[in-house]
């Protein structure tokens, strides 16, 4: 996937005001109209400017793509960051909303944030309340937030115009109640944290969507939580007793069976992420290598080469020519 430089296709500097952006679309989306452009290739352009249009022309759209940074080239490959919009505030309701026609490089960035949701106002006894939109943003938390629960501090960044109609960023500091027990990809609701209502009607709503952060040991699927566990041959070979850290934060000795092979899952029953019925802590044993980098250990390298009768590649052989 190539990477789109949507201030390239508009002609524009990254300094632009929002009434330049309208300008420069309009002008562009006038010459390449199908109706009026009849060269090769007008139709092409007439949708890149368009899909320019939908990304610049929208605060909080131009303000995400912006932090993406300067350093990407028009065409060059391009992948999203992983939670590239971590801590980035938007409005509306969320979804996929209308993309047809877009890129596969606009719906890899804002394919989950959809065109917005839509306020629901009425009258009653002669008063105008409209509701306000709601808000959604991701947030990382450690493993252990979700394991104990607790309460953190949460800087989220929302973008808006300046009196020049320039996007500047404005960021808020809240503090956010974690679940014990909430996994990934579920939401925190934070009432009245959204747009305020108009009239007397009330805020809009804040759903942050709970990410983990990388643990330097354990990895999360479902409510299970994984922990790769090095053991020395001789204890996968002939078993022992050994002490593992837990995500909960204490140690426990855990048996290595016998004849345990790389790759063996070792399971303890309820040390996963906390539920109703608690996912498993499991252990994947590694079998670690000692390095050969004395005399000693290289004699003890050779003796085993002689005299074990052991070939790692036996599998391999199939009695083909």
């Amino acid at each position: 996937m190539d990477y789109k430089d949507y201030y390239k296709v508009l002609g524009l500097e990254r300094t632009a005001s929002q009434d330049e952006v309208k300008r420069a679309y309009r002008k562009l989306a006038r010459k390449y109209h199908p109706d009026v452009n009849k060269e090769s290739g007008a139709e092409e352009t007439f949708k890149e400017v368009g899909e320019a249009f939908a990304v610049l022309g929208d605060v909080e759209k131009r303000a995400a793509y912006d932090q993406l940074g300067r350093s990407w080239q028009a065409g060059q490959t391009f992948t999203p960051p992983p939670n590239w919009d971590q801590g980035f505030e938007f409005s509306g309701a969320g979804g996929d909303g209308d993309l047809g026609g877009m890129s596969d490089f606009f719906e890899s960035l804002f394919g989950r944030m959809g065109a917005g949701g839509a306020r629901a106002g009425r009258f009653r006894h002669a008063e105008f309340r409209a509701r306000g939109e709601d808000h959604h943003a991701k947030i990382e938390i450690d493993l252990r937030d979700a394991l104990d629960g607790t309460t953190r501090s949460i800087s989220l960044r929302a973008p808006e115009l300046d009196a020049g109609g320039h996007v500047i960023t404005r960021e808020r500091t809240l503090a956010v109640k974690i679940p014990k027990g909430i996994q990934e990809g579920q939401h925190i609701r934070l009432k009245g944290q959204g747009t305020p209502g108009a009239g007397k009607g009330e805020a809009g709503d804040l759903y942050l969507e709970v990410m983990y952060r990388k643990d330097p040991l354990y990895r999360v699927s479902g409510r299970n939580i994984y922990m790769d566990l090095p053991v020395a041959p001789w204890e996968a070979a002939l078993g022992g007793e050994v002490e593992v850290p837990t995500p909960q934060g204490k140690t426990i000795k855990l048996k290595i069976p016998a004849g345990s092979a790389q790759g063996r899952s070792l399971r303890v029953r309820g040390y996963g992420i906390p539920a109703a019925e608690a996912g498993d802590f499991y252990a994947v044993l590694k079998i670690a290598l000692p390095p050969a980098d004395t005399e000693a250990a290289r004699e003890i390298y050779e003796r085993m080469a002689q005299e074990l009768a052991f070939d790692p590649r036996a599998s391999l052989n199939t009695g083909g020519a």
